[in-house]
């Protein structure tokens, strides 16, 4: 019984130091800074996701990761705003780049031990991020990663 209680008594301040830290991102306005505040944020969102994964709360587990996920969108939002030539100003997105591929491997990890009936929820977060990750690596890499979707099919050998 204390060993849950403090279990639950630490969730809570771990929660409280998410949200301290989410009011510091939401009233940043610039981007390079907005990222440099995801990376602090996420350092708490995980580690409450992982303490109420550990709790068995799988609700707040997905709640954690679909609002991290909307963190990253925010970041990727107001970059390509006010940095729009990711070539020419890399470091914020590298940054955010390197931001989304922990949180791929985080939501993966909490997907192999979250219950089925929670799983669709965590899928979606992660595919999110998939599809952020590789808009971040075109922008990066423009004339070097091609669209998938206007890769031309491979001709077949004819004998």
């Amino acid at each position: 019984m204390l060993c849950a209680m403090l279990l639950m008594s630490e969730t809570a301040a771990g929660l409280d130091k998410v949200s301290d830290l989410q009011q510091r991102f939401d009233k940043e306005t610039h981007a390079g800074a907005k990222v440099k505040e995801l990376d602090k944020l996420t350092d708490a969102q995980f580690e409450a996701a992982r303490r109420a994964s550990a709790a068995g709360d799988y609700i707040t587990v997905g709640f954690i990761m679909e609002k991290y996920r909307d963190n990253v969108r925010d970041c990727l939002e107001l970059l390509k705003k006010q940095e729009p030539d990711a070539d020419r100003h890399p470091g914020s997105y590298r940054q955010l780049e390197l931001q989304t591929r922990r949180g791929i491997r985080e939501v993966e990890d909490t997907m192999l031990t979250a219950p089925p009936e929670l799983r669709p929820p965590l899928e979606i977060v992660h595919k999110d991020i998939l599809d952020m990750d590789d808009e971040l690596i075109r922008l990066l890499f423009p004339k070097r990663t091609p669209d998938p979707r206007k890769v031309p099919p491979v001709p077949e050998e004819k004998p």
